[in-house]
């Protein structure tokens, strides 16, 4: 039978391609075209080459915002996994508890960004906030928008309660995946509680508590919204972040080059941390088949 090609059939996924270029390609090369170029007066631009990204690389300022975002996204890591996997070990399989807990669980996803935000701006008020003034009342020296530690610790006690709820529902439906034949095995065998999580769940997990670590690396390295409305970045620059400094160079000092060859550096930066996230995480499942 011979087989004959249609080019027309190109024509199809045309669409498709033309989407993808409106969506990524197109605002993507607008923001290198900006990067490489520096604008005095609207409509006039002069080349500058790399300068933009050298500058970038050079400033304290960059660092600085760098480390407090890897700072972040280091201690969000290491609280909602574990915490995720704990809460979805102690949920119950079956029955209606199951669907209530499931239910509130998934509450906090459902709620915008900046409400969030707004939420914890109120709820930590150390005058008026229940949070504030609970820890105040406890004898905490708390009080969020002149201390940094405070700052940092209402942050990070945000995220952890809004997106923790993502890494229990992954987690659980990788337990619901694993078949009754192994807990019968385990019993059987008169497996330990521990034994039976280290051997079986635990490994029955690993794909979906990669894509847990992918999506909260990928989120809180590019955290914006809830941060930004609770602190402003502050108290000075203390949980300034990277996408924060990356707006005020942009929208607040009207430094276009700079902001878009921080822009360039940021997205390279995440690209490249998911893929080596991506790689070592699956290098076993490779290696083993």
């Amino acid at each position: 039978m011979t087989k004959t090609e249609n080019n027309k059939a190109w024509f199809l996924v045309l669409p498709v391609l033309l989407l993808v270029a409106m969506n990524a390609i197109i605002p993507l090369m607008t923001v290198v075209n900006y990067s490489l170029q520096e604008s005095f007066i609207a409509g006039f631009w002069d080349w500058v080459g790399t300068r933009h990204y050298e500058d970038v690389l050079h400033s304290e300022r960059f660092h600085a915002a760098l480390i407090r975002q890897f700072a972040f996204t280091f201690i969000i890591l290491a609280i909602e996994v574990p915490l995720g996997v704990a809460v979805a070990l102690a949920m119950p399989r079956k029955g209606a508890w199951a669907s209530v807990c499931l239910v509130l669980m998934a509450l906090p996803l459902l709620i915008p960004w900046n409400v969030v935000g707004a939420i914890w701006n109120i709820f930590a008020l150390p005058e008026i906030g229940l949070l504030g003034w609970g820890l105040n009342s406890l004898g905490f020296n708390y009080n969020y928008t002149n201390q940094p530690v405070s700052a940092w610790f209402t942050v990070i006690l945000m995220d952890v309660w809004h997106w923790t709820s993502l890494v229990v529902l992954l987690a659980y439906a990788g337990l619901q995946s694993i078949d009754e034949a192994y807990y019968r095995a385990a019993k059987i065998d008169g497996a330990s509680r521990w034994a039976v999580f280290r051997y079986i769940q635990l490994p029955k997990m690993k794909t979906v508590l990669i894509i847990a670590i992918l999506l909260r690396f990928i989120d809180s390295f590019m955290i914006y919204t809830e941060p930004f409305v609770l602190t402003g970045g502050g108290p000075g620059n203390a949980t300034t972040f990277l996408s924060i400094d990356l707006v005020k160079a942009a929208v607040g000092e009207f430094n276009l080059g700079i902001a878009a060859a921080m822009s360039i550096i940021y997205f390279l930066m995440t690209l490249l941390v998911c893929w080596l996230f991506f790689t070592l995480m699956t290098k076993d499942k490779e290696a083993g088949q």
